[in-house]
Parts: structure tokens; C-alpha cells; sequence
């Protein structure tokens, strides 16, 4: 069943833009236009109204996008039905941390040894990455991490636990040898490392977002060496005494060189199990997502995310 031309019109709806939506569907500008063109002539009227390199639906083109989902919707639906007949799943899952990674390695290799015939396709990305993949149901699900709620319309959220996010300073820091407490509130944190070099998440990520909203209560404007989502990264090079990074505390390591504190008041992130919208769930699929929900639900799980 060929429907890749419904997504190309789809793509352009939601682009905006036909050099944008060309550069996604990885066929070149002069063929995706001569095929709206001659979609457009064969229907008889404009999808879309074209204003200053913007391309926004017509009413047409409004109608003839919500039939493209659909028509997608049964196809996806129609074979997930066919696969489960033998238990050929497949699956594509989405995950935003390091946590969800661990998680695969332990509830992957089970599913996979009492559903063999399944498949599960692993999709590594960021919040607004995976948001934006479940809204358009390019993935069948995610283990996200949030700070605040999700977007309207998203399919069906499991919260699966929350996890306490520190802050991490290396062992032979001046600020260390001051504090001993565990716990450190952020006025201190502003007043004494202000001038430190800080290694931040990417925009977008949970752990910029969730210290960005304190950063900007205190009016405090980090000193930012690097910006990565590599968690190794960051923790090495707090490690190697060059800056202090804020972490969630299932990734604490190298605690003979960096000390953790927990900080006042507390910042918190969501794990939550979303499934996109119309996702139908069969055998394999329910077991692999109660596999999900489980293992977060393990004590020493609950444990690693955050102090009792």
C-alpha cells in the first residue's frame, strides 16, 4: 500500500515550506512541487495558498489532510492487525534519558526472548523531538522525562515515577570544603558559583528547562562553558575539577571526585510512558509497555531516581 505521496502532503502542511519539507522527505524541491502542482490540477482547486515563501492550507487542503491521517491511521492499523496474527510486532519506541536507556537493556532482551518475532526500533531524542514524533505518530511510544505537562492532545501518559535532579561540584572545590550538608540551598549556589565555568544541557532538555525556571526566578545568568546532552560528558569534566553541571541522580557516578548535593528547594522531572493517540495494542505491545511500567516500579528503581 503506496501512501508516501499523502505524506508528502503532510509534510509540506506542516513545514510550511517546500525547500523544508523537500529536505525531510529527501526528494528534491522540483519534484515534490510539480507533484502538488499536479495534484492540485487534478482536484480542481489549491491546497494551499502560497504568501511569501509561506504555504498554509486552503479549506481544501485542510480537508484533504485530515482524510491523509486517517487513510495513514487505517493503514498503520491494518498492519499492526496483520502483524499481531504471529506475533510480528513492531514497534518503534522513544526515549529522552540515560534512565530509559538502562531500562532497555533489562525489559528489551525479555521481551524479545518470549516474543521473537517482534520487532522494537529504538528512537533516541530529545523532549520536543519525541513530543512532536508521537503527535505526527511517527513513533508508537516514549519513556520521556518533563518538567512541566505535556502538550494538548497527546495520547494516553503513564507516569512511571519522578526523579530528584542535584546539583554536582567537584570534590576539591572551595565551595565543597565550606559545605558539608547534603543539602544546599540555591541562594548559596548563586552567591558562590557564580563566576564558575557551568556545563548545561542543550535548550530543550529537561535538566536546562527545569534549572531554567529557577535560573530566571533569581534573575541569574550562568557562566556556560558547554552546552551537551552527553551526561558522560558533562560528568567527566566535572570530574577533571573544570566546571559544576546540574544532574538527575540515577546518572551519579565518580563520587570519589564529584560531591552531589540536593538542592533547596527541591527540582523534580516526570518519567511518564506516552503512547501516541491511535496506537492499537495487541499482545506484544501490551506486554512490552507493562514490562516498561514494572521495572520503573521496582523499589530499587524508585530508589535511584530519588531519596526516600
Amino acid at each position: 500500500m503506496d501512501t508516501r505521496y499523502l505524506q508528502y502532503i503532510l509534510t509540506i502542511a506542516r513545514k510550511q515550506n517546500m525547500t523544508k519539507a523537500a529536505e525531510e522527505l529527501f526528494v528534491s524541491q522540483s519534484s515534490l512541487s510539480q507533484y502538488l502542482t499536479k495534484l492540485e490540477q487534478e482536484i480542481g482547486v489549491p491546497l494551499f495558498e502560497r504568501r511569501h515563501n509561506r504555504l498554509t492550507l486552503t479549506q481544501a487542503g485542510k480537508m484533504y489532510v485530515d482524510a491523509a491521517e486517517k487513510v495513514l491511521a487505517i493503514k498503520r492499523n491494518l498492519y499492526e492487525d496483520i502483524r499481531s496474527l504471529n506475533n510480528m510486532s513492531h514497534i518503534n519506541l522513544g526515549v529522552t534519558s540515560q534512565l530509559a536507556l538502562r531500562m532497555l537493556t533489562t525489559v528489551v532482551p525479555a521481551f524479545k526472548n518470549r516474543y521473537p518475532n517482534a520487532a522494537v526500533e529504538i528512537t533516541e531524542g530529545n523532549l520536543p523531538g519525541l513530543t512532536r514524533m508521537l503527535q505526527e505518530e511517527k513513533i508508537d511510544c516514549a519513556v520521556i522525562v518533563q518538567t512541566e505537562s505535556l502538550p494538548v492532545g497527546m495520547g494516553p501518559i503513564t507516569p512511571l515515577g519522578e526523579e530528584e535532579i542535584l546539583l554536582a561540584v567537584p570534590v576539591g572545590s572551595p565551595f565543597c570544603r565550606r559545605h558539608k550538608e547534603d543539602i544546599i540551598n540555591w541562594n548559596d549556589v548563586f552567591d558562590e558559583l557564580g563566576q564558575e565555568n557551568f556545563l548545561l544541557s542543550k535548550k530543550g532538555s529537561t535538566l536546562r528547562e527545569a534549572v531554567k525556571t529557577i535560573f530566571t526566578i533569581h534573575d541569574f545568568e550562568p557562566h556556560t562553558m558547554i552546552e551537551t546532552n552527553s551526561i558522560v560528558t558533562m560528568r567527566a569534566m566535572v570530574a577533571m575539577g573544570i566546571g559544576v553541571t546540574f544532574i538527575g541522580k540515577s546518572c551519579l557516578q565518580d563520587e570519589d571526585k564529584i560531591r552531589y548535593y540536593r538542592l533547596s528547594p527541591r527540582v523534580m522531572r516526570q518519567f511518564s510512558l506516552v503512547k501516541r493517540k491511535s496506537w492499537v495494542l495487541h499482545e506484544a505491545e501490551e506486554h512490552l509497555c507493562r514490562e516498561i511500567e514494572n521495572y520503573f516500579a521496582q523499589p530499587s528503581i524508585q530508589s535511584l531516581m530519588h531519596y526516600d
